[in-house]
């Protein structure tokens, strides 16, 4: 993790020439394969088959609410902007169906961890909250201390909603917030009351949340060092427990609202990357420690002590403690983690209908992992939680020899070697803290997609 000062003064030694060598187009890996990879010959008898010999019992959920008030130019999500609020009343009557019928497959499952995303969760009302959770309650077995959270956007909300909220069990609140600039908020269709999300806060602690994470994006329209500044104090006044650090990716041939972004109003790759770094120094010189690639958690968060213990894991909602766990994706755009499959419903929401009607699941796509996948999704995994590799740990568990099964990665990894951002030993690979920021191109060696899929240009700049 970077974390203090000499850390901080080796992410500023990447010298520019290096920085541009490396700033290459990959993914950001919340899975292994991609879902690039996914694919239609996967099915729900596939799906059921990997229920059934899935070796958890243990289940994490997530619900896609896909609505959202009015449209941020920036974002890349699965979103339909729409005021009509019935429309959110006819979603949760196909997602009741969807729940009761996956719920009869992990019947020996239980729930310990609960995740509402989108969109814009919080476009719901407190009634359509309650009908939801009420359904997930009464069709899956709940564990007795459970993580329950939950993506707001602090824009179309009454204050009250975090009690109701509170008292349907969620203890854990993620406030997208961006920047705090007026000039950049209207750049990407997105002014919010910096006073009100400080309200907000301030009555999440009183309700007692166990955690509060703040969102935040670099790289957006007119930003400058002085502005982001502005930005990054502010967060500091607001006092959350976890910050999340995004980098924008400006994609408009993919996202047609992005378009409404010029692109002479962006920082320069240069700009941007000294936004990055400052940002990184600033908050580690606040006491929060980094997480992976663009999280930070006081040192007491669990996030902070699972990175510390090398028991972080990574999956498709990004870092988190809960590892070996099933995870099963609710609603239109949903990805499923199940045994030793990846699965994703249908993007769009008349299809999601048409399917969850005509045959009560709504798979579009996905794939059954094979022994190669699993080997190598257990190294780009400990190499993306933890910056470094254990060889005899990978060996033991997935009963191979490291240095012959991956004798072509380990060979292209001589570039990494020789500008001094990785040792390799006879027993570990160890990602130097200058390199931290490189951790995505050092993964992407150990990918057997990664030469067809770059060629398709369908990820974002690294840094």
């Amino acid at each position: 993790m970077v974390n203090g000062m000499a850390d901080i003064h080796n992410l500023h030694t990447l010298s520019a020439e290096l920085l541009n060598k490396y700033n290459v187009n990959g993914p950001r890996y919340t899975s292994y394969p991609t879902a690039l990879e996914f694919n239609q010959a996967f099915n729900n008898e596939e799906f059921e088959v990997a229920v059934g010999n899935s070796t958890s019992k243990n289940l994490s959920l997530y619900i896609h609410i896909p609505f959202c008030h009015s449209l941020c130019y920036y974002c890349g999500c699965n979103k339909i902007v729409t005021r009509h609020r019935h429309k959110a009343d006819e979603y949760l009557d196909y997602l009741e169906k969807e729940i009761s019928a996956r719920a009869k497959l992990f019947a020996k499952h239980q729930v310990q961890q609960v995740h509402l995303g989108g969109g814009t969760p919080s476009y719901l009302s407190k009634l359509q909250f309650s009908r939801l959770v009420n359904k997930l309650k009464s069709a899956f077995a709940f564990k007795n201390e459970i993580e329950m959270s939950i993506e707001i956007d602090p824009r179309e909300i009454e204050i009250d909603l975090l009690d109701h909220l509170k008292s349907l069990g969620f203890n854990r609140l993620s406030f997208g917030v961006q920047d705090v600039n007026l000039e950049v908020q209207e750049a990407i269709n997105r002014v919010q009351d910096t006073d009100f999300l400080a309200q907000l806060l301030a009555r999440a602690k009183e309700l007692s949340f166990d955690s509060v994470n703040l969102d935040l994006i670099y790289g957006l329209p007119h930003q400058t060092e002085t502005l982001f500044n502005n930005t990054l104090n502010k967060v500091i006044e607001l006092n959350p427990d976890r910050i999340s650090l995004f980098s924008y990716a400006h994609l408009p041939s993919r996202f047609a609202a992005q378009r409404k972004i010029k692109d002479h109003w962006l920082p320069s790759s240069n700009d941007k990357l000294k936004l990055m770094l400052n940002a990184i120094e600033f908050l580690t010189n606040q006491g929060y420690v980094a997480i992976g690639m663009d999280h930070f958690a006081k040192p007491n968060d669990e996030l902070a002590i699972a990175q510390k213990q090398g028991e972080l894991h990574r999956n498709f909602q990004g870092y988190t403690t809960q590892g070996e766990c099933d995870l099963l994706g609710l609603g239109v755009s949903s990805i499923s983690s199940v045994g030793n499959s990846f699965s994703q419903n249908y993007k769009q929401l008349r299809e999601y209908y048409f399917a969850i009607d005509v045959y009560e699941d709504a798979i579009e796509k996905g794939l059954l992992l094979d022994r190669d996948d699993k080997i190598r999704g257990a190294v780009i995994k400990q190499l993306m939680c933890n910056f470094k590799l254990d060889k005899q740990h990978i060996n033991t568990s997935l009963n191979i020899d490291f240095d012959a099964y991956f004798a072509e990665e380990l060979a292209k990894l001589s570039p990494f070697i020789e500008d001094g951002l990785i040792d390799i030993t006879n027993t570990e690979i160890v990602i130097k803290p200058q390199a931290k920021l490189l951790i995505r191109n050092i993964a992407m060696t150990f990918d057997a997609y990664m030469a067809k899929q770059l060629n398709q240009q369908r990820f974002s700049r690294v840094i």
